[in-house]
């Protein structure tokens, strides 16, 4: 990270471009105070929520399993991933000037790649968990044992440090000599791109392969334990059985299935037909909506977390009612 900065300081001394201007939705500025009220609204759910999914996964003992410890890890990369856009975005909402300096606009899009493709690789590392624990529950104990779990979290973090390194050194080495719009809310890669003084095409092509190699190759990994997973379940005798396997996977396959949908579509054809504000409202999804959701669709869904919430809350009650008896006796 120290090598990227000192990279951007001396590239930020050979453009012209000090900051950028960040539209985002200022092209409806009667529903800039509305739309500061709900994204605050979002964000304040989603902070909340995957900060109670990371306490009550971390004191209940019935959710010390591999599961809940991938489920900790998603929730803090949702909560990185969110710190890294939504403020600045509220920020901007009440702002006449809706800018970000050079390096600022560089160090979003390195924490955006970075938390990003965590994701996505943490992502492959749950559904293989969920593989094991179906396909072979057996030796689940013995395969997902707490050094292969340490070893697949590590790794899916620090995925995200080589694609972030390389596409952010790489676009801010590219000469900016305005204008400076950039017509999204966030410093996203293809925006950013487009203001660049120079050309694109070997850029394009390496992006084309990062795409690939941390979206599509996670999610073809994915994919492929389902059907695995989907054939095993198809195979149970019983239909409690089937029922009872399919809800263990149920939830990861929606979070795959709304985190994948839409960042495909955005990054894996950067050039498509969608108009700047359907890109937006598509970013919006797996940026904001996405991990708001998550929370709620993993406890929900899932009576181990609806139950450990409920004897936290209880344990909490009964904390502060013993508080509250003792203290004046004291």
């Amino acid at each position: 990270m120290r090598q990227m900065e000192k990279w951007l300081i001396s590239r930020n001394n050979q453009t012209s471009v000090t900051e950028f201007m960040l539209i985002g939705f200022s092209n409806h500025p009667e529903l800039q105070v509305p739309l500061f009220v709900i994204f605050f609204f979002l964000y304040t759910i989603t902070l909340s929520g995957n900060v109670l999914i990371i306490l009550v996964t971390t004191v209940d003992p019935a959710l010390q399993s591999p599961m809940y410890f991938f489920l900790r890890n998603l929730s803090s990369l949702e909560i990185c991933f969110n710190l890294v856009i939504v403020p600045k975005m509220l920020s901007n909402f009440l702002m006449e000037k809706k800018t970000i300096s050079y390096m600022g606009c560089a160090t979003q899009m390195y924490f955006f790649f970075f938390f990003g493709a965590a994701e996505c690789c943490l992502l492959a590392a749950m559904a293989y968990d969920r593989y094991v624990a179906i396909c072979n529950p057996l030796r689940y104990p013995e395969i997902m044992d707490k050094k292969v779990c340490f070893h697949l979290a590590a790794a899916s973090w620090f995925s995200g440090f080589p694609v972030a390194t390389v596409q952010t050194t790489w676009i801010f080495s590219l000469p900016f000599c305005g204008p400076n719009t950039v017509n999204h809310f966030f410093c996203d890669s293809p925006p950013v791109l487009e203001l660049a003084c120079a050309d694109t095409y070997m850029f394009e092509i390496e992006a084309l392969t990062a795409t690939v190699l941390f979206i599509m190759f996670p999610f073809i990994l994915i994919l492929l334990t389902y059907v695995h997973i989907v054939i095993t379940i198809l195979r149970m005798p019983s239909a409690e059985g089937r029922q009872k396997a399919f809800s263990t996977c149920s939830s990861h396959l929606l979070v795959v299935t709304l985190f994948y949908g839409t960042a495909i579509s955005t990054y894996f054809n950067p050039k498509s037909k969608y108009s700047p504000d359907t890109k937006k409202i598509l970013s919006l999804s797996y940026t904001v909506i996405t991990p708001m959701l998550n929370p709620f669709i993993y406890s929900l869904r899932n009576k181990e977390v609806k139950g450990a919430m409920k004897r936290t809350l209880c344990r909490q009650v009964f904390a502060q009612n013993i508080i509250k008896f003792v203290g004046p006796l004291t």
